[in-house]
């Protein structure tokens, strides 16, 4: 009997689908790792994407997909503020509609005979929605982060009806009855001067949601299962937990960062679960007295550390230069500080015991895969959500409140690495390894979804026929 795979190759000889990453290194990643999953399943694939993320590697690593360019209409300052994310993303919403509009209409119009299946957009693009109704093509959508700091981000109008936002210093302990676990500090929030217009945004994007095709995540039904639950009740639309993407076949690396491969020589020297693997982020930014704290921090707990510190991300300094003087000399051999490192390798090195991690859903989910334990530091966002769910309902690690200080770093660090509580961790966290590994196997949660996926694409594109 043929197999529903063979099948649908068959079915889908010349269909060829659209994707459209927002260019952000946390949202580039999934959607190329996506794409060489789709493309395993028959499918031809075009990724079009603006200048700011154009780079002949791409197309020299993936030269199995089409690349299609479009400009951002941003000034040179414009994209190197790209930490400002919420100005960032409003830019390119504001300048990218007509261009990627134009793209659209041009490829629609030349691939006669490779019919275009669907479009599958990263979910803050807000003007893919009405284009794609208007030419009547199926739009997927591409959600980077879990779905229960999705739910937070739905629930934003409520809560601020119910009084938790805007929020009060006095009340961040307070726990949030309507999204438990979290707590009123843990409610996702993004700096911006009009934080009005930045939830209303925030409100369209989540209808949107409810009038697109299907939801694609990067996360699984054993992982999430109460809030898939609720975010099924809620929105009457397909979904497709297909996650972790990563874990399916190796792809080309898809950093935008350059990385530096002597963070795995130097990890080849240390001694097993010996190391935390200190990073931040392709993103955030934090204060010169903050990262003093945590040099300070890491060498007090006298255990070895591979620190990653990106050009740029302390604020007011081009890279080491807040670093206190003598520090190199302290720590001597015992820390190795570098500009991006090779995450996924490094993660799965035998000697990394731990992650200190701001929490983002990649890293997070990375870390869960190679079952490293984790000390959270988020910063913004969903990274709140995601922290919360790892310290509290998951128990996987250790999460970092308070105000960053030297004295509770090194307590942190050595509980993870070298006390009880942090052995107890790294047994659950295998556990949960253990159900990411099967998840994406034959038959698993995420490997059902993705062909319920295929069917879902193959249907609409046979259904726009009509």
């Amino acid at each position: 009997m043929e197999s529903q795979t063979e099948t649908h190759r068959k079915q889908k000889k010349w269909l060829r689908l659209l994707l459209f990453p927002l260019p952000l290194q946390g949202h580039v990643i999934p959607m190329l790792q996506l794409a060489n999953l789709l493309y395993s399943k028959g499918f031809s694939i075009t990724i079009i994407h603006t200048c700011f993320i154009s780079s002949p590697k791409y197309p020299s690593k993936n030269p199995h997909f089409t690349f299609h360019s479009i400009p951002n209409g941003l000034s040179k300052s414009e994209c190197s503020n790209a930490d400002n994310l919420v100005s960032f993303i409003s830019l390119l919403n504001a300048n990218c509609a007509e261009p990627f509009r134009d793209c659209l209409v041009k490829l629609l119009s030349d691939v006669s005979d490779e019919p275009v299946a669907g479009l599958i957009s990263d979910s803050t693009w807000k003007f893919t929605d009405s284009i794609a109704k208007s030419l009547q093509l199926p739009r997927f959508v591409l959600r980077t982060t879990n779905i229960s700091s999705f739910l937070a981000l739905a629930a934003l109008p409520l809560l601020q009806e119910k009084g938790y936002l805007p929020k009060q210093e006095s009340q961040e302990e307070k726990p949030v009855i309507e999204l438990p676990p979290l707590k009123v500090k843990d409610i996702p929030v993004f700096k911006t001067q009009d934080q009005e217009g930045l939830h209303q945004t925030i409100a369209a994007l989540v209808e949107q949601t409810k009038s697109c095709t299907g939801v694609i995540w990067n996360s699984f039904e054993e992982l999430e299962h109460g809030s898939l639950t609720d975010f099924r009740y809620n929105f009457r639309v397909p979904i497709f937990p297909i996650g972790p993407l990563h874990k399916y076949f190796p792809v080309p690396s898809t950093s935008l960062l350059s990385q530096d491969q002597s963070a795995i020589s130097w990890l080849n020297k240390q001694a097993p679960k010996s190391v935390i693997y200190v990073s931040f982020g392709s993103v955030a930014s934090i204060e010169k007295s903050e990262f003093v704290e945590i040099a300070w921090g890491l060498a007090n707990s006298e255990q070895p550390f591979l620190w990653v510190v990106r050009p740029g991300s302390v604020i007011g300094s081009e890279w080491l230069e807040p670093l206190p003087k003598g520090f190199m000399e302290e720590i001597k051999e015992r820390g190795h500080v570098v500009k991006w490192a090779p995450q996924q390798e490094v993660l799965a090195h035998t000697a990394v015991g731990g992650f200190w991690t701001h929490s983002g859903w990649n890293s997070t989910l990375e870390s869960f895969c190679e079952g490293v334990p984790m000390i959270c530091h988020p910063c913004f966002g969903d990274q709140r959500v995601n922290a919360r769910y790892v310290s509290d309902v998951w128990r996987i690690g250790v999460h970092l409140e308070n105000k960053v200080d030297r004295f509770e770093i090194a307590k942190v660090v050595r509980k993870l690495l070298v006390e009880a509580e942090g052995h107890e961790i790294r047994d659950r966290i295998l556990q949960f390894k253990k159900m990411a590994d099967q998840s994406t196997q034959q038959q698993g949660s995420s490997y059902r979804s993705l062909e319920s996926l295929v069917s879902q694409i193959l249907s609409s594109q046979s259904q726009g026929k009509l």
